[in-house]
């Protein structure tokens, strides 16, 4: 397999890297996201439920102990709740992207690898059709018609490289994008829920 792999030239080196490196970032973020998935489920109506009770700092620790980014967003904004409610609106947006940012990590150079492979692969094409004209050339037109034709698709093998390494690549970046609007969209109802209790604590309600 490596020995035919090699046929492709000196870009199928990089392209391999780039299948390895998105291998690595999707295991990566899916364990990170399936760690994710039931820790924090449920949090803001405990916290709130303990706040209507005028137990704000178990609510707090309830929160601070949870390990999980709502758990997080919500121990910031318990820390500014008596403050005006722009302030506090102010902190939840600025920890809920914060926590947004972390499950989109690497989620850039997923896409980066998905649009470049193919282009290495076409690079590599037209190099390897380069060469094989220039072969003609020296040979004054007169080549075998079956060397031709193994130099080309040689040449064209790094193409086909590139596209099968860009399309899962690219369909684990969208798999993986709409996780994180998932948990961004878990973050925003949570930090809704909480501010209209904190508004109904307010109002004496």
């Amino acid at each position: 397999m490596i020995a035919f792999l090699s046929k492709g030239g000196v870009l199928v080196i990089p392209i391999l890297f780039c299948s390895v490196v998105a291998l690595a970032i999707f295991l990566e973020r899916i364990i990170r996201f399936t760690r994710m998935r039931n820790r924090g489920r449920g949090l803001e109506k405990k916290v709130v439920e303990r706040l209507k009770n005028n137990q704000d700092q178990k609510a707090h620790e309830l929160a601070s102990a949870s390990d999980s980014p709502m758990g997080r967003v919500l121990s910031q904004a318990m820390e500014v709740k008596d403050q005006d409610r722009e302030t506090l609106e102010t902190v939840i947006v600025h920890a809920s992207e914060e926590e947004v940012r972390g499950f989109s990590r690497y989620l850039q150079a997923l896409a980066t690898i998905g649009n470049i492979t193919p282009l290495l692969g076409l690079l590599g094409t037209v190099i390897g059709m380069i060469k094989a004209f220039m072969i003609i050339q020296e040979m004054g037109g007169k080549v075998n018609a079956a060397v031709l034709a193994g130099g080309i698709w040689e040449a064209m093998m790094t193409t086909a490289l590139g596209l099968s390494v860009a399309l899962p690549t690219m369909v684990a970046h969208s798999y993986l994008l709409s996780r994180v609007d998932k948990y961004e969209a878990w973050l925003q109802d949570g930090a809704v829920t909480f501010l209209k209790a904190i508004s109904t604590i307010r109002n004496g309600g």
